[in-house]
């Protein structure tokens, strides 16, 4: 097996040829870092890179498989880290030219469990400065570029993690989601990425400025892959306190199952999205799949929920102030400058207008709740527009109509708010041979059925065999 077809293998079926010594350890690992070194040059995935420290790992975890030690369900196997998470001994710079030498003591609890199931650590992929964008630039590495399109965005905030899946340098990458930021790229990327439900997946330590909405978990090429690593990170840790219980639930033993008792609910718009065309064709399309797995498929009529858009921005930018206040003076003039005009823009709210505004979140959830407690599923659009042009923060006109700054990503940060499990699989395709992602929203705590359906839906409509020309 030539060094291309290693990297194009999915992450259960690497791990199973590790298990079985049909591939080693050394072998996986000397073709995914050849694959970085020949595409990340053009597409800057990652921005940091451990390879010395990653072949020594992979030269001891080959050692263990020789001797017939235990291994863990991903002996040997590389991952890669978003520059927001800790990882002990790696930098950790979020983006930022404040951190640019930040080498944090501890890993983050998902780092820990990932190394305890025998992951490898091969790098930090890039991210927007402090996540707070979702696009993939920043002043420290510059912007990602979208593989399907170098001259355009992967999304963001995690997409140097869903380029670099797509670009099969890594079967798994770990983001981060605060308002999108798995969601988005995985569609802009045309790979799957799971936002668990918030507290599925313990976050600390860590930066502050999203520890109320941000969800921790994976980007990947198969739902089946996204699900065994479900297994390994989630769960109880009560150095988080949002953390939830451990239920001790597996998630692959009951990914195949029907979803003919479902009831599904279908949005084009949530009532006040402005939606491109092309993408609305993709995700009709595949809804109408989801109609013929389904006892059928209902649009949302019901849905009452108002626009949080306000909301959300007033949250994020008094966190993003707050934590940035006491760096402003020295690094105002290395800190993007967009970012620092939306914590300037923000900082003076007052206590009173930041409870109110976090009062009107949980009034979000009272809007949505009531279409969850007649239906299973939601099924939208994951982003309104296609990926667009790099150097961009988003796209101000959506079918002829002017819009919201964040019109194009309507469809993800209200989960965030409402904390509720939600999956982007690939749907289709632009003219442009651009992907185009499907939004799967669950009930609260309920990320199985969202992890069944797009397992189903991807084993009616498979996007593994389609590849950016790029890789």
């Amino acid at each position: 097996m030539d060094s291309s077809e290693i990297c194009y293998m999915s992450l259960t079926d690497t791990a199973e040829a590790v298990r079985t010594k049909e591939l080693s350890p050394v072998e996986i690992m000397d073709a995914v870092l050849h694959r970085i070194e020949k595409l990340n040059p053009r597409v800057n995935a990652y921005c940091t890179l451990v390879g010395d420290s990653a072949r020594k790992h992979a030269a001891e975890a080959e050692t263990a498989v020789m001797k017939g030690e235990e291994l863990g369900p991903l002996h040997g196997i590389p991952v890669s880290i978003k520059d927001l998470t800790f990882t002990r001994g790696i930098r950790t710079t979020a983006g930022s030219r404040i951190y640019e030498n930040f080498v944090p003591q501890r890993d983050a609890i998902v780092v820990s469990r990932l190394k305890a199931a025998g992951a490898i650590i091969i790098g930090k992929t890039n991210t927007s400065e402090f996540g707070w964008a979702a696009i993939t630039d920043n002043p420290l590495f510059g912007a990602t570029r979208n593989p399907w399109n170098l001259g355009l965005t992967p999304g963001g905030s995690s997409g140097g993690a869903a380029a670099s899946v797509a670009t099969c340098m890594g079967a798994l990458a770990i983001g981060s989601d605060g308002g999108g930021s798995i969601r988005i790229p995985s569609s802009f990327c045309g790979v799957f990425g799971f936002a668990p439900s918030f507290g599925r997946v313990p976050q600390y330590p860590g930066f502050p400025a999203w520890e109320t909405l941000s969800r921790t978990g994976p980007i990947t090429r198969t739902v089946k892959d996204a699900a065994l690593v479900m297994e390994l990170i989630a769960g109880r840790d009560d150095r988080d306190r949002f953390a939830l219980p451990d239920t001790g639930l597996r998630y692959l033993p009951f990914l195949d199952g029907d979803l003919r008792k479902l009831r599904i609910a279908w949005s084009k718009d949530l009532g006040y999205a402005v939606v491109d065309r092309q993408v609305l064709q993709a995700t009709e399309a595949a809804v109408k799949t989801f109609d013929r797995l389904s006892s059928g498929v209902e649009e949302a009529t019901d849905l009452v929920a108002a626009n949080p858009e306000t909301t959300f921005s007033m949250v994020v930018g008094a966190n993003l102030a707050a934590f940035l206040q006491d760096k402003m003076e020295q690094w105002c003039d290395r800190i993007d400058p967009a970012l620092v005009r939306f914590a300037e823009g923000h900082k003076d709210i007052s206590a009173t207008e930041y409870l109110k505004a976090r009062s009107e979140m949980f009034q979000c959830w009272d809007g949505i709740r009531p279409l969850f407690e007649k239906y299973d599923l939601l099924l939208t659009p994951t982003v309104a527009i296609p990926p667009f042009e790099i150097g961009k923060y988003g796209i101000r006109e959506v079918a002829g109509t002017r819009v919201s700054p964040l019109n194009w990503m309507a469809f993800t940060y209200p989960f965030n708010i409402t904390g509720q499990p939600a999956a982007s699989v690939p749907c289709g395709w632009t003219d442009d041979g651009l992907p185009v992602g499907l939004q799967i929203v669950g009930k609260r705590f309920d990320d199985l059925t969202v992890l069944r359906a797009a397992f189903a839906f991807e084993q009616a409509s498979p996007w593994t065999d389609r590849y950016p020309a790029l890789s």
